[in-house]
């Protein structure tokens, strides 16, 4: 879904899972279950889109206690820090959307991350990827205690971005999180493929 309303929005609200950087939690799963006793499908369902998930990415747990829970529900024998390093590592980049991203700010487009995520996710990210640092400012789930698509993590991306309705450009993978911000007001592109995602953007007039 886009629209194709006017004037040109003034930010862009990027999603992270899925549009910047691509995950896969097979890969967790499968280095886990090297230390564990359960199989990696197992411990894949204890994770990917899991109630234990939604927990810890809505900030109802700490990274702790993640680790402890996801130690006692798969007989998990190794230390946290390897453990936050394994759960960590299941991004690669979607260079062309990156490459979007840069345009925007060498152009100076305000740009923010809005994303259902997790601590240790945002710790591997933030070591890992160079561009993640070039955004203007970061919501994410946990630290909001409120996962897409609730009304008041939209809230509060107004709040931090100061800006609603039109003026703002969301990209999100999820029709479900599209469909909320266009109930704001806000201009909206489901996210299927960079291609028309940058199409999208360039549009908005924004590239």
């Amino acid at each position: 879904m886009s629209t194709a309303l006017s004037p040109t929005p003034t930010a862009v609200v990027f999603d992270l899972g899925k549009v910047l950087l691509d995950f896969d939690y097979g890969i967790v799963a499968r280095r886990l279950a090297a230390h564990s006793g359960r199989d990696a499908e197992q411990i894949r369902g204890l994770l990917d889109q899991s109630p234990l998930l939604f927990r810890f990415e809505s900030g109802q747990m700490t990274n702790d206690e993640f680790f402890r829970e996801v130690s006692a529900l798969t007989a998990y024998t190794g230390a946290f820090d390897e453990f936050a390093d394994i759960f960590g590592d299941i991004f690669t980049a979607i260079h062309p959307m990156i490459d979007l991203h840069a345009q925007l700010r060498a152009r100076g487009v305000p740009t923010f991350i809005f994303s259902n995520t997790n601590d240790l996710a945002v710790r591997h990210i933030r070591a890992n990827f160079p561009f993640f640092a070039q955004f203007t400012d970061y919501i994410y789930s946990h630290e909001a205690g409120a996962m897409k698509p609730d009304h008041r993590i939209y809230e509060l991306v107004e709040r931090r971005t100061g800006r609603r309705g039109a003026e703002l450009l969301y990209l999100d993978d999820r029709k479900e999180n599209v469909d909320a911000g266009h109930a704001r007001g806000w201009r909206v592109v489901h996210h299927q493929t960079p291609e028309q995602t940058i199409a999208a953007v360039r549009a908005a007039g924004l590239l």
